[in-house]
């Protein structure tokens, strides 16, 4: 790519110059509609990165009436020469918000009404083995209040398939069941999903009963009063998503086992189909609102899954 068509990422705010005004009011526009605010900032960066990083580099670019289908398709092949399908896909999604608003707004012709976003290659995430998830249990066996978190950790990401910021997020206040997103005698616990939408999930037996060794531990815990579930060891405080993030890291390297939470939500999308789950059901308990889901989560194993159908469908045994 030539020196003037490379792409920086740059961090901050970069200047859209004459097409910040537009932004800066698309940005009210999507506040007033109570999207979250991280849904805001990816928005709006990813148009103003459009109007810095393309559009003000092109002679004569100084409106967004200026902009035409052949823009959107030259910046998606820039962004896919730099980046992977999905991030360009991402920001194909930002900029056909911005310019269907746009459209509305000022009663002006979408030039991405004909558009399609890139193809997205979905990686291949393999699912737990049951000898993975044992040695994974095992890395967390103790009664130290690390080991006791972890294992909750563990349990509750293999139980739930729940998002990190979901689990990061979870309220602990015992005898308020205001306050207090657990529910172990009905084995429920309440999540903050996207933005801020509520659901409950269900955990197993086996989940509650690691929550419960964990609060036994967390009790004596100076920091105990903290509303957050996840304390750090040591006195210390909350823990982050980061931070929780990296004990699932570690305690998968402590026993050879690749770990991270998202695995986690691929394995437990995968078992609930395997085991003949109802998707609607499926959606429900991972928080989505698109079919398309189903598609993306459901690909691990899936040849798996099909010949397990076919031996029960077509057994010829009989």
């Amino acid at each position: 790519m030539a020196g003037s068509r490379r792409l920086h990422r740059r961090a901050g705010q970069p200047d859209a110059g004459p097409l910040g005004a537009d932004i800066a009011s698309f940005r009210l526009h999507l506040a007033a509609e109570g999207k979250a605010a991280r849904t805001v900032q990816g928005y709006t960066g990813a148009v103003r990165w459009f109007a810095a990083g393309y559009l003000l580099r092109q002679a004569g670019k100084t409106s967004w009436e200026q902009v035409s289908g052949q823009d959107i398709e030259q910046w998606m092949t820039q962004l896919l020469d730099r980046y992977s399908s999905a991030y360009a896909s991402i920001q194909f999604r930002a900029l056909r918000q911005f310019f269907k608003w746009r459209a509305a707004e000022e009663e002006l012709p979408d030039p991405m009404n004909r558009l399609r976003a890139p193809r997205v290659a979905v990686p291949d995430v393999p699912v737990f083995t049951s000898v993975e998830l044992s040695a994974l249990a095992k890395a967390c066996h103790g009664n130290s209040f690390a080991a006791r978190r972890d294992a909750a950790i563990i349990a509750v990401f293999t139980a739930t398939g729940i998002r990190l910021a979901e689990l990061a997020g979870i309220r602990y206040h015992p005898g308020d069941p205001a306050r207090t997103d657990l529910d172990l005698h009905a084995r429920e616990i309440r999540i903050a999903g996207k933005g801020g939408k509520p659901r409950t999930v269900r955990i197993g037996h086996q989940a509650a009963r690691s929550l419960d060794r964990y609060l036994r531990a967390r009790a004596r815990h100076p920091q105990a009063w903290r509303p957050q579930l996840w304390l750090g060891v040591n006195s210390r405080g909350p823990l982050t998503a980061t931070g929780i993030y990296q004990i699932v890291v570690r305690r998968g390297r402590q026993c050879g086992v690749i770990a991270y939470p998202h695995r986690f939500r691929h394995h437990f999308s995968h078992t609930w189909l395997d085991r003949g789950g109802a998707e609607r059901d499926l959606m429900e308990l991972n928080g989505w609102t698109s079919p398309q889901m189903l598609t993306r989560y459901g690909a691990s194993a899936c040849g798996a899954r099909a010949r397990r159908s076919y031996d029960r469908i077509m057994d010829d045994s009989t």
